[in-house]
């Protein structure tokens, strides 16, 4: 029995022998364009932060347990440990603030009323006259200012004798001393006062 002679292999055309040979297209791209890769390096350990503690003066910080809370400065209110926000020396503090600012907008009212009496008719000058009668508006305006203020300073005070001062309407939480040394006659934290004023111009009033 003759056996069929296997027929030789039959050679690839050129396009389907270079493909085979060559490497992918999207390998020799990656190869020629790559950016070269960098050695690889031992990184170290990671090295925990120091953290610095901050030290209050011992000086500013007990300075309150001897001191009046009328008597205190603003550095030794700020030193007074988190623990006594709002104690018996921190009120009293506020409470001769916001009692001497209502002197001194009670004074400037005064001197208002003085000055308004003065009979402008007098001047024979119209220019003259003219200039002091929008002194008087202008007065007049910052007194108006100041009079809603005074309303504000009474209403903290009798918060102070509440026990509602230096804490939020809002949210209850403490407003803070340096917020309440800036304006002792805040009622809302920061963040609350920052929020209505938002609401407010979304909305108006």
């Amino acid at each position: 029995m003759s056996k069929t002679p296997a027929k030789p292999p039959v050679p690839e055309s050129g396009a389907a022998a270079r493909s085979a040979a060559a490497p992918a297209p999207g390998n020799r791209f990656t190869e020629r364009f790559s950016p070269p890769r960098p050695p690889a390096r031992a990184f170290p350990e990671p090295i925990e932060p120091i953290k610095t503690v901050h030290k209050a003066d011992p000086k500013l910080a007990n300075a309150w347990k001897t001191k009046a809370g009328r008597d205190l400065s603003e550095a030794e209110l700020l030193a007074m440990p988190e623990a006594e926000y709002m104690n018996d020396k921190q009120l009293e503090f506020f409470r001769t603030r916001l009692q001497a600012l209502k002197d001194d907008l009670l004074s400037n009212a005064g001197e208002t009323t003085e000055h308004l009496r003065e009979d402008t008719t007098i001047v024979p000058d119209p220019a003259d006259r003219a200039t002091i009668e929008e002194e008087h508006a202008l007065e007049l305006r910052t007194r108006d200012r100041e009079r809603k203020l005074l309303k504000k300073i009474s209403q903290s005070l009798v918060r102070i004798d509440s026990g509602d001062y230096g804490f939020c309407d809002e949210t209850g939480e403490p407003i803070g001393l340096g917020r309440l040394l800036a304006r002792p006659t805040a009622t809302l934290s920061l963040e609350a006062q920052q929020r209505r004023e938002l609401k407010q111009k979304m909305f108006g009033d």
